[in-house]
């Protein structure tokens, strides 16, 4: 079951963030105060929202190639279910960013979010590090 869960999850935030992409062209294109915001490119919310919605694609992608992994070579990688939770949890990054961009939270879930991500990763590299098939 590890694995399934990363897929449909990446794949779901991963439209999340590119339908949140549109909202980003219409700001830098159509809104009426378009000049303001491309005027911000590199600092503020607009620069925070950039980060998410990279970061956001980024991490969505990793959890549908980590779900993939996990399928595909479940039965050489112990503690599957931990390296799953950490990849999910790793989602927390670029939803802190928003937290932070729309409601002024503190860069805690971000914080979070990196570990989790950062973790998982090194983690899945060890353990196909160590993967031998059967034969």
């Amino acid at each position: 079951m590890n694995g399934y869960k990363n897929m449909a999850v990446g794949f779901f935030t991963m439209g999340f963030f590119m339908l949140y992409g549109f909202l980003l062209i219409y700001l830098r294109d159509f809104a009426p105060d378009k000049e303001a915001w491309i005027n911000s490119y590199s600092s503020g919310k607009h620069f925070e929202s950039r980060l998410a919605h990279v970061h956001g694609n980024l991490f969505a992608f990793l959890n549908v190639v980590m779900g993939y992994l996990l399928i595909r070579f479940e039965s050489g990688i112990k503690r599957a279910n931990v390296i799953s939770g950490l990849a999910l949890a790793g989602l927390l990054m670029p939803i802190g960013i928003l937290m932070e961009v729309y409601f002024g939270m503190p860069p805690l879930l971000v914080l979070v979010g990196a570990i989790c991500m950062t973790a998982s990763v090194v983690w899945m590299g060890a353990s196909l590090w160590k993967f031998r098939p059967a034969e």
